[in-house]
């Protein structure tokens, strides 16, 4: 395929978009019913208009009964930075919202409709809507965490440390980093610089990768790991949430280096920040197949924990709900995870 060679698309990636395919039909049972629950559901508000591009739309996921404030978890989805959808949140917003946690799922501009510079001006662009008006939905705008997912979870720690680096310098803002209360950061990729051959060797060809991120220069602009440490913006450290990263060992996709590499960054210039590793794990396992495997799951039992914590009659509740629901058959799970291309 000596066109799309050209362009970038290499066999490799070929291949994965096929993988991806097989993948995406093996989950295609419990898919349809996370699908069938989010068109039909009664709390589910869906594409929410938060700002003037095409993209910028989202997804509430509420609890049954808002007989009270409830914490509120704002989720940016992951994608390879090409194909991430506020869709692609609705099994975690679902989930979530069983345990009273609402959930404002983010669209933002992919590329080529955008480039890095534009998906964290649109995320930025959410959570500041997200803060104003959480509210009128019964969300309580003093408890809301930030989250995201692989490519989602470098974009919105960019725009969670760019605008503490712009607090911190007196500038003008739409949200404050002190309306969040906790970063949570799943599977994400923190050093561009340590990443573009990865990528590469895996399908996503530099000249494309580096498209997105505005060129080879821009790299170490939107790094985390990288520009937090520049002293011109260590004043910005001291007004970051609590950040919690969350990787699989056995990711291949991001290698939990990376979530290694920020924790350990982070500490070093004086941020509170902690890791969290599952063994065997890889990068799909913690967003894809274990929420559809149902019951007891230690990633999403410790994030419903670590925002209900201090509140007992929540806690109490989450402890008499029933397991989460089986949506997949064990047989088909398994075979997607030998399978995924991610």
């Amino acid at each position: 395929m000596p066109g799309l060679e050209a362009v970038g698309v290499g066999r490799r990636w070929m291949l994965r978009l096929l993988a991806l395919g097989l993948y995406a039909m093996l989950l295609l049972p419990g898919l349809l019913r996370v699908v069938y629950k989010f068109c039909y559901s009664n709390n589910v508000r869906r594409s929410i208009v938060y700002g003037d591009q095409p993209r910028n739309r989202l997804d509430l996921y509420l609890p049954e009964n808002i007989d009270g404030p409830k914490p509120v978890a704002v989720f940016v989805t992951g994608g390879a930075w090409i194909i991430g959808y506020k869709g692609w949140g609705a099994l975690l917003g679902l989930q979530l919202a069983e345990r009273d946690i609402i959930v404002a799922s983010l669209d933002y501009r992919n590329f080529p409709q955008g480039t890095i510079s534009d998906m964290i001006e649109d995320v930025s662009q959410g959570i500041s809507f997200v803060c104003k008006n959480i509210a009128k939905y019964g969300g309580d705008p003093n408890r809301i965490y930030l989250m995201g997912q692989s490519a989602g979870a470098h974009i919105s720690s960019c725009a969670l440390f760019q605008q503490a680096i712009k607090e911190s310098k007196g500038e003008s803002t739409s949200w404050s980093v002190s309306h969040i209360k906790a970063y949570f950061g799943l599977s994400g990729g923190y050093n561009l610089l340590n990443l573009v051959e990865h990528f590469d060797r895996r399908g996503l060809h530099r000249s494309i990768f580096l498209s997105m991120m505005e060129g080879e220069d821009s790299l170490k602009q939107f790094s985390p790991d990288i520009f937090i440490e520049d002293p011109n913006v260590r004043n910005a450290v001291s007004i970051l949430p609590h950040v919690l990263l969350f990787h699989g060992t056995e990711d291949l996709s991001i290698p939990p280096d990376a979530s290694i590499s920020f924790v350990d960054t982070l500490k070093r210039v004086g941020a509170r920040a902690e890791l969290i590793l599952f063994h065997g794990k890889t990068h799909t396992d913690l967003f894809v197949q274990d929420p559809l495997r149902g019951g007891k799951d230690e990633l999403f039992d410790y994030i419903v924990d670590y925002i209900h914590a201090g509140d007992v009659d929540a806690l109490a509740k989450v402890a008499m709900a029933p397991p989460r629901e089986r949506l997949c058959p064990e047989i088909l799970l398994k075979l997607a995870g030998m399978i995924s291309p991610f």
